[in-house]
């Protein structure tokens, strides 16, 4: 159906916001497809309004410690590029056990369970018979944590699947693809009191956790902005027959126009702002470019006969978002995976002293620094957090924030911790996707953020930048 102008369609600004401001779960404004075409499901519109809130049906999740677990045990969902990488760097962290593992395709499946095995660990069970195999490992009585790292369609029903069967749960981004997926994550954490978690690796970066501690610390004065960003040229590996299993993530890219990876930029800058620890996510604004770099891509690089021929993209290539906190803080929030361009995360946050910008790594802060002249980010490796100092990122992935996030983690269920990343967090870190398709659909309109705290953001407590137990 060929989209039409807020003038056209008898859509003003003002009477969209209206609508959106809707009590509970009702009136779904964009329908999209689940984990089958027979689950379909709606992304509806939750207003700032507390009556548009789901009444809570549990207890709240904020500072929940795990009940302490010496030796936790780990099932892994999905082990390809991320899950496998991931088994890897876990084995390596102290206490550590792994003691299910599922993909229903066995040959990564069997691979996973001999890096295991090679550990020097007993072999774990696998479960490989089927799309719902996951549902047995969730199951399982020796199995604490569950982390999920499958296509993102299946992230919510594994999750609440994890949950409902008693284990804690730590998903790959993004957490949900509904504004209908994050508050079911939400009320079945509450339920269950099972901590249901993003395992948002780029929030425990070096460079990340130093900027953090310096926020904390007033080095940027009062925090007014920041930045973050996915921009990361995957075009070669969108059209990939092996990379990503059924070429599922370039057709995302024919589904929806939004941000569909939010959380390794904004993550981060929600820390900075000290979101749900004082400040909120208040609203959103989005916009996307034309989508043209996928079809250039292939018409130079795909042969005619490839089934890729039959799609049509709808993904701009660059989705860029405003978010206004609740202080009236400012953060851009950028997306681009199909036109050429060097990695970036952004990563810039900004005060009234000074600012920190990443990619390359540089700071300007008073009074240490005039002239309109960048200094050097080496100058600041005091501020470095205690992970990085005495942990260390080893040889894990992603330069070592991802052995840092699960050596954290480790930690937090052995002694008993609130994990740094709960499941507001997580739930509105993710929520740039499904709010963004609607800001995107009329014409980059201000959308209202769900307080998935019910107003409960205003209260101080660990996050990130945890003190060393």
């Amino acid at each position: 159906m060929a989209e039409q102008s807020s003038e056209q369609s008898g859509v003003s600004r003002r009477s969209l916001l209206r609508n959106t401001a809707i009590a509970g779960m009702g009136a779904g404004l964009v329908t999209l497809g689940g984990p089958s075409a027979a689950a379909a499901d709606t992304i509806p519109a939750v207003g700032e309004d507390a009556r548009s809130w789901p009444k809570r049906r549990g207890k709240s999740m904020i500072g929940v410690p795990f009940k302490p677990t010496p030796n936790p045990r780990f099932g892994i969902i999905g082990l390809g590029n991320r899950g496998a990488g991931m088994l890897t760097d876990l084995l390596g962290v102290p206490g550590a056990k792994v003691t299910a593992l599922c993909d229903n395709r066995p040959e990564f499946a069997q691979k996973a369970a001999k890096v295991v095995t090679d550990a020097g660990q007993p072999e774990p069970a696998v479960y490989t018979n089927g799309e719902h195999a996951f549902e047995q490992l969730v199951a399982r009585d020796d199995v604490d944590f569950v982390y999920v790292a499958t296509p993102w369609e299946w992230h919510t029903p594994m999750a609440l699947a994890a949950m409902r069967a008693g284990k804690h749960v730590g998903v790959e981004c993004p957490i949900g693809i509904t504004v209908k997926d994050l508050w079911e994550l939400v009320d079945t954490s509450e339920q269950t009191g099972r901590h249901c978690i993003q395992l948002e690796n780029c929030s425990y970066g070096q460079n990340e956790m130093r900027a953090l501690r310096m926020v904390h610390a007033g080095k940027f004065g009062q925090i007014l902005h920041g930045s973050g960003a996915y921009l990361h040229d995957l075009r070669e590996l969108l059209f990939s027959d092996t990379y990503y299993a059924g070429e599922w993530r370039r057709t995302w890219h024919t589904k929806l126009n939004t941000d569909l990876y939010p959380t390794h930029g904004l993550g981060p800058v929600a820390a900075y702002m000290d979101i749900h620890r004082g400040d909120r996510l208040a609203r959103i604004s989005t916009m996307s470019t034309p989508a043209l770099g996928l079809a250039e891509y292939r018409e130079a690089h795909v042969p005619r006969g490839d089934s890729s021929w039959q799609e049509t993209y709808v993904k701009g290539d660059v989705t860029m978002s405003l978010i206004q906190t609740a202080q009236g803080r400012v953060i851009h929030l950028v997306h681009g995976v199909s036109s050429p361009h060097p990695y970036s995360r952004l990563n810039y946050i900004a005060g009234t002293k000074g600012a920190f910008e990443d990619y390359p790594a540089r700071i300007y802060v008073e009074p240490d620094h005039s002239g309109h002249k960048w200094g050097s980010w080496d100058a600041y490796k005091s501020f470095d957090h205690w992970l990085w100092t005495e942990v260390g990122g080893g040889n894990g992935g992603h330069g070592g924030m991802d052995y840092i996030m699960l050596w954290r983690l480790v930690q937090c269920l052995t002694l008993g911790l609130p994990p740094d990343i709960d499941v507001y967090d997580s739930a509105a870190w993710s929520a740039p996707l499904p709010l963004g398709v609607l800001s995107v659909k009329h014409q980059g309109a201000s959308i209202p953020f769900p307080d998935f705290t019910r107003n409960n953001w205003k209260t101080p407590h660990a996050g990130i930048d945890s003190p060393k137990p």
